[in-house]
């Protein structure tokens, strides 16, 4: 529904949704304005709406909200997920969308559109077209509109409002000289009804009523508040600084009672008010009329304006609205007040991540101010961080810390100001944990080891949350530079903590990280008990899946498909996919289609490994674990793997690398790829390669990184073989051996192939741990006998799901697709989302391949 202002867009739906039958859609309605463009407010305030309509949506997604780094799709993924299982439709209002200009929050509707289910009818009115792919909805028969055209007032119409319902004594001509001069615009002409009542030189006004459409607003709307009672002007004035109404917001904002019975007479009186809920409890002001209340408080009363926000400020810090609290504060520009409610208000924020409003705020509040203020200066600095402003954090935590320093306790300085003092107690472990987090992203780790130790030192031992953090910044240090058993010590630690604190959710970061760690140490057993613990230790209260779960079953795939046990590896990733992304930290999703595809390598699908690594780099989200193995260095060794040796090496001459290069553990897997593709190059180059693997195996020795050690050693093996030097390959690959039986690696043998088997089957030869040998020669018979991507799927195809992939391979839509099988859209998309999952896919062009790739194509013909 488009129109400009005044044409009756809102009134239209409301009564439109008032008139619908009792056992007609439920109906969720969200009223928008400037600030809804930040996009968490948006997407919070939009899922709110419709959990008033369906109590049982939007759960998951209002936690997903609460963490920064997650992405929109997700959130929407889940909301849509709970849509889809809506027995009842719901019709979603969305008001005022003109006003929202924001293009990540334009992004996320067109997603919602595309993915919108059949039980969600969506409504959008606003002056403006939304920036929406209209003409391929209109296209598709899935969209209708209504816009100033349609809501004009015919002649007839403005007569029977004229002279019906405004009670207007006018003639045929004085109502057809309105109607012709407003061009049926329904605002200007309630605002003509009303300067005429009670006027007796009805055709004098009308003769000379002219003018732009703000003219005529701005002339009506003077009118008409002239024309109100002093009681009633005082109301409109007082309370115009106000986004929202209700009877007690206005009672503290005029000093008076009676405010909800005023709004009421209000909304009979059609003075502009329009209700916000379907109870009567909350208006606002039309906009226009809005604009022009303001306009005269501030030429009328301009000094009282400052004490309306004040007003304002209260009652929203008495009801438990901080943030409009603050809003009011701020407009008052009463600073001092703004910073106490800033300061009480952080942690709140931090934990929600809302840094993005708080620093908004930080903006509008003086520096002096801030400056004497200890725990808001250090706030500042967590705010910066977190958005990733590294300047000025340095010069917060300075200015704080001078307090600290000339201080003994809250109160010794009659300069500094204090509120919350629960904070202000915990600051200097604040203020290092703040310096070790800064110099981590700056990559400065002995300087973040230091201040780590001096938070942990420096906790009270009743904040768990404190000495967590302080362990897990510890447990990076020791993890960046190398020293594992320490990391997974502090990480340890770390995750004690959490428990001990009740941030269950967060102990998942901490699983994987300690996983990660025994993977590198080769000790594949402990971490899978770690992820199966991280499981069993951390049920959700109310039923709901934690956030962070779908991370464990990824996890758990890696160790699987190291075993050689693909189906176990591609079932834990699909479990993963079913409790959807909103189940997993930000890094999920790109963690997700780096094991896809390393299943899909060792199924010897190798473009579709390629195709998924290529995804997942574009997905990556960085964060302060350290990248120990790159996406491009993986891709790298798929290339050496389907013979792309010039895409390797040209990897290999844009990182760098050389075989005198300086080692680290950060860089171990580049350089582990990097023997890897001198190994595949000339001779020459596995001339180069040998002495290169002897350090890299010490190196992997002297840390304790015996994952490392063991693929060092299978390289060296091969490197010798290709040497012809048998004895040292067989040496080599004992050792290996040895290191790999007891925790039951096998696709670290397999993936070498032929080669490998060659090795293989002169150590049994010699009598080299028998048993194990003859396992993996099982396994590489088995994979050297299965045709390359031709696997079998975990679950098949069910009959109406091969139907529907046959018409995936079309140009055909969704909704062509359904009529096409005589089926529901939410039918067709149900099946749909089972093929991707079976066929381990996320899109239809994936799904399309891999169903080529797998023969479904030629068997779906056949049937």
């Amino acid at each position: 529904m488009s129109a400009p202002a005044g044409f009756g867009k809102t009134t239209l739906l409301a009564e439109w949704l008032a008139a619908a039958p009792a056992d007609g859609p439920a109906a969720a309605w969200l009223s928008l304005d400037q600030r809804d463009n930040d996009p968490p407010l948006f997407w919070t305030y939009l899922v709110t709406a419709l959990k008033t309509a369906a109590p049982g949506v939007g759960a998951n997604a209002l936690s997903l909200l609460r963490s920064p780094q997650t992405p929109v799709e997700a959130v929407l993924a889940t909301l849509l997920n709970d849509l889809d299982a809506l027995p009842i439709d719901v019709v979603l209002v969305l008001d005022d969308y003109h006003v929202i200009d924001a293009l990540d929050v334009q992004d996320g509707m067109a997603f919602l559109l595309e993915h919108l289910p059949p039980q969600l009818h969506l409504v959008i009115a606003g002056r403006a077209d939304p920036a929406f792919p209209l003409a391929r909805l209109r296209g598709r028969g899935e969209l209708a509109e209504i816009r100033a055209a349609d809501l004009r007032f015919t002649p007839g119409e403005a007569a029977a409002y004229l002279t019906g319902a405004m009670g207007l004594m006018l003639t045929a001509r004085d109502v057809a000289a309105l109607e012709g001069r407003t061009e049926g615009w329904i605002a200007a002409l309630q605002l003509a009804a009303l300067s005429l009542q009670g006027r007796d030189d009805v055709a004098a006004f009308i003769a000379g009523f002219a003018g732009d459409d703000r003219y005529i607003v701005d002339y009506l709307a003077e009118e008409v508040l002239q024309r109100q009672p002093e009681p009633v002007q005082r109301f409109l004035l007082q309370t115009s600084v106000l986004d929202r109404l209700c009877g007690s917001l206005c009672d503290a904002v005029t000093g008076q009672d009676g405010g909800k019975a005023r709004l009421a007479a209000l909304e009979r009186g059609n003075l502009f008010l329009v209700p916000l809920d379907d109870r009567r409890r909350w208006y606002r002001y039309h906009q226009l009329f809005a604009d022009v209340l303001q306009a005269h408080l501030l030429d009328e009363r301009p000094g009282d304006v400052p004490d309306l926000h004040r007003r304002a400020s209260a009652w929203y810090e008495r009801n438990g609205e901080p943030a409009e609290a603050i809003r009011h504060a701020l407009a008052a520009e009463d600073f001092e007040r703004a910073a106490d409610l800033v300061e009480l208000a952080i942690p709140a924020m931090r934990m929600s991540r809302q840094e993005a409003a708080v620093r908004g705020w930080f903006r509008m509040l003086p520096d002096e101010l801030v400056r004497v203020r200890p725990v808001l200066s250090v706030g500042f600095a967590g705010v910066l961080l977190a958005v990733g402003e590294f300047e000025g954090v340095e010069d917060r935590l300075l200015d704080a810390e001078r307090w600290l320093n000339t201080t003994t306790g809250v109160g010794a300085s009659a300069e500094m100001v204090v509120v919350d003092t629960a904070e202000f107690r915990r600051l200097p472990a604040t203020i290092e944990l703040y310096r070790a987090g800064q110099a981590l992203a700056r990559g400065e780790v002995p300087g973040a080891a230091r201040h780590a130790r001096r938070a942990l030192d420096l906790s009270p031992a009743e904040d768990h949350l404190c000495g967590a953090a302080a362990a897990g910044l510890l447990g990076l240090t020791f993890w960046t530079s190398g020293d594992l058993e320490a990391a997974h010590r502090a990480w340890a630690d770390c995750m004690a903590g959490l428990h001990r604190a009740g941030h269950v959710a967060d102990t998942f970061g901490c699983a994987i990280a300690l996983a990660d760690i025994r993977l590198v140490q080769g000790r594949p057993g402990e971490a899978m008990r770690t992820y199966e613990q991280a499981l069993l230790r951390a049920p959700d209260q109310d039923g709901s899946v934690l956030r962070g779960t779908a991370d464990m079953y990824v996890g758990m795939s890696e160790l699987h498909r190291e075993r050689d046990d693909l189906p176990a590896a591609t079932r834990h990733l699909l479990r993963s996919q079913e409790l959807g992304e909103h189940t997993g930290l930000p890094q999920n999703r790109y963690r997700w289609r780096v094991a896809m595809a390393r299943i899909r390598e060792a199924e010897g699908d190798l473009g579709g490994a390629l195709d998924l690594l290529d995804e997942a780099e574009r997905l990556y989200t960085g964060d302060l674990f350290p990248n120990v193995r790159p996406i491009p260095a993986m891709r790298a060794r798929v290339h050496v793997a389907r013979g792309g040796l010039g895409e390797a090496l040209g990897w290999a001459r844009e990182r760098g690398l050389s075989v005198s290069d300086e080692l680290s553990y950060l860089r171990e897997f580049e350089h582990i790829t990097f023997a890897r593709v001198l190994l595949a190059a000339t001779e020459r180059s596995v001339d180069e390669a040998t002495p290169f693997l002897e350090r890299l195996l010490r190196a992997a020795e002297e840390g304790a990184r015996t994952g490392s050690v063991i693929e060092v050693l299978v390289l060296q093996a091969l490197a010798h073989q290709t040497r012809g030097d048998i004895p040292a390959a067989l040496a080599s690959l004992r050792r290996a051996l040895t290191l790999a039986e007891p925790e039951g690696y096998v696709r670290i043998f397999v993936d070498e192939g032929p080669p490998m088997a060659a090795l293989l089957r002169a150590a049994a030869k010699q009598g080299i741990a028998p048993s194990y040998v003859r396992r993996l020669l099982a396994a590489l018979d088995k994979t050297d006998k299965t045709p390359p991507v031709r696997q079998g799927l975990v679950e098949p195809l069910s009959e109406r799901e091969l139907d529907v992939l046959r018409l995936l391979v079309t140009d055909l839509n969704g909704p062509d697709i359904a009529r096409e099988l005589s089926v529901s859209l939410s039918t067709v998309r149900t099946h749909t989302r089972n093929i991707y999952t079976k066929l381990g896919v996320n899109n239809r062009r994936a799904a399309v391949r891999r169903a080529v790739e797998l023969d479904l194509m030629s068997r779906n013909r056949d049937r």
